[in-house]
């Protein structure tokens, strides 16, 4: 697929969906990497930019480049923000009570603390990104692994094998100190978040690492999740 192609389906996928309002993004394609740009009216919305962009066939990479402006009457003062963002932790069953440590700045949110499992960690984040005033998020909530390394490699091989979306025998497992890294084959960014959550939902739960390098249809052979330590 040439760039103009690629450019004109992402903005169609942008203009599909009903929870973004796309009058205000810019999109780029070069090679297959997408630039996102531009402005939205809530971090919900940034977020879901990205998605559908991932979702369009021939999207190797995405430059974000989004930026959040709320209305005046819309923006919330920090201390706002981070009641709000208490309470909603403290109402989800899924986030470890007293678990969570909430920083706002400026909009910004950052999360710390401690989780059992990663699911516990995406919940938290999950939580805080509808919130209005929020303009972007840091997790940096630890999973605290709970198993030898090498119950952890057999689970997170078993779970590959078990998933009708993956070719297991595509993807190599390698657990060393804690550091689980994936490497192999994958034909899309679907499989690529297949792989990753069959990663973490083994007991040991590690924390999904940000990709260092774009994402292509080829599994990195870098640390993709890694417990903080």
């Amino acid at each position: 697929m040439n760039d103009k192609l690629l450019r004109q389906d992402v903005i169609d996928e942008l203009n599909f969906i009903p929870d973004v309002d796309a009058a205000n993004i810019g999109v780029a394609a070069s090679e297959g990497v997408v630039t996102l740009s531009g402005h939205v009216a809530s971090y919900a919305q940034k977020l879901a930019a990205e998605r559908a962009a991932r979702r369009v066939k021939g999207v190797r990479a995405i430059a974000e480049e989004i930026e959040v402006r709320y209305p005046n009457e819309k923006k919330k003062a920090d201390d706002q923000i981070a009641e709000r963002a208490l309470a909603i932790l403290d109402w989800d069953a899924q986030v470890p009570a007293d678990s969570v440590i909430v920083r706002v700045e400026r909009g910004w949110v950052t999360l710390t603390g401690e989780a059992s499992w990663q699911y516990q960690r995406m919940a938290a984040e999950t939580a805080i990104r509808k919130l209005s005033g929020v303009v972007g998020l840091t997790n940096e909530i630890r999973v605290k692994p709970k198993v030898a390394s090498r119950d952890v490699r057999s689970e997170i091989l078993e779970a590959l094998k078990r998933n009708a979306e993956l070719d297991a025998n595509s993807i190599m497992v390698a657990v060393h100190d804690d550091k689980v890294t994936l490497m192999g084959k994958v034909r899309t960014w679907r499989e690529r978040d297949v792989a990753e959550r069959a990663a973490w939902s083994a007991p040991g739960g590690a924390v999904v690492m940000p990709a260092a390098l774009p994402v292509v249809p080829v599994l990195a052979a870098v640390p993709w999740f890694s417990p903080p330590g």
